[in-house]
């Protein structure tokens, strides 16, 4: 018995052409996205007077390795990335636990006014950091927690855009299973950390990921909170580089080389679920 398949339509030269260009564009973005972290790579291995120079020289005469090493002498670099890092995990795991929690009470728990109270939540994310500013520092001033790092932990430690983010995936979660570990007396508890969690850990991964990244690049928070020069994190001393007349660029370029390290580094562990997580989690809603 012999088995036919369908002829492949012939790729006319249209269509080959198509794909030429839409390649040319993504490699002409990709280029325009990495040309700054070229620069700055660049940057970093350069004297500060060989930074700006014009035309542009990509590759420095005289590879300056001894910043990295330099930089650790002139700024307590260690004690900014222990801050930054700090922050970044508790502010991460904070917010992907009540994020997921409060998604599933979103998603899977039916009580009066819930449609209605997740729109009103969710637009406050339309509402400008700036237009609240104020309030949330006179606030976090009267309870005695500025320059802490409690404040920036509780200010930051929920998010209406991952509670958003994880109701999408959870509603991709069949509600059988809910009912079926409820009729078998899983509280809802159980449920969430049971069935739940299991099932979304790429929505979970892409969500740390998201707020990791923006906790670990956040330069206004601490800039308002934390005044004291030991609590301070990596973008905060980055500015010690500049002075009231002049900056040493350089410098600055190779701290910010160490920064971006650890958030690449993350990154490339995390793509895949990152992808995935991100992919899946506008599937229904």
């Amino acid at each position: 018995m012999t088995t036919t398949t369908a002829p492949r339509p012939a790729r006319g030269p249209l269509g080959s052409a198509g794909r030429i260009i839409v390649y040319a564009v993504l490699i002409a973005a990709a280029a325009a996205i990495l040309l700054p972290f070229a620069w700055m790579i660049s940057a970093s291995l350069k004297r500060n007077n060989e930074v700006f120079t014009i035309p542009v020289q990509w590759i420095p005469k005289d590879f300056q390795w001894r910043n990295f090493a330099d930089i650790w002498d002139q700024i307590p670099l260690a004690t900014y990335l222990r801050n930054t890092l700090f922050l970044s995990t508790v502010i991460t795991f904070l917010q992907v636990l009540t994020g997921s929690f409060a998604a599933y009470g979103f998603a899977k728990m039916r009580f009066r006014g819930r449609d209605t109270l997740f729109l009103a939540y969710i637009a406050t994310i339309a509402v400008p950091w700036q237009a609240y500013m104020i309030p949330q520092y006179i606030m976090m001033q009267k309870a005695g927690l500025t320059d802490t790092f409690l404040s920036l932990i509780l200010l930051q430690a929920f998010g209406a855009f991952g509670v958003f983010l994880m109701r999408q995936y959870y509603l991709t979660i069949p509600d059988e299973l809910c009912e079926a570990a409820r009729v078998d007396g899983l509280s809802e508890y159980g449920i969430w950390a049971r069935i739940m969690l299991p099932l979304s850990k790429p929505a979970l991964a892409s969500l740390a990921l998201l707020t990791f990244v923006n906790t670990w690049n956040d330069y206004m928070g601490p800039f308002i909170y934390l005044t004291s020069n030991d609590l301070w994190t990596i973008q905060l001393g980055l500015r010690s580089f500049v002075g009231q007349f002049d900056a040493d660029y350089a410098m600055m370029m190779t701290g910010s080389v160490l920064s971006v390290l650890p958030i690449l580094v993350i990154f490339l562990l995390g793509q895949r679920y990152f992808i995935q997580g991100i992919a899946t989690s506008g599937m229904k809603g």
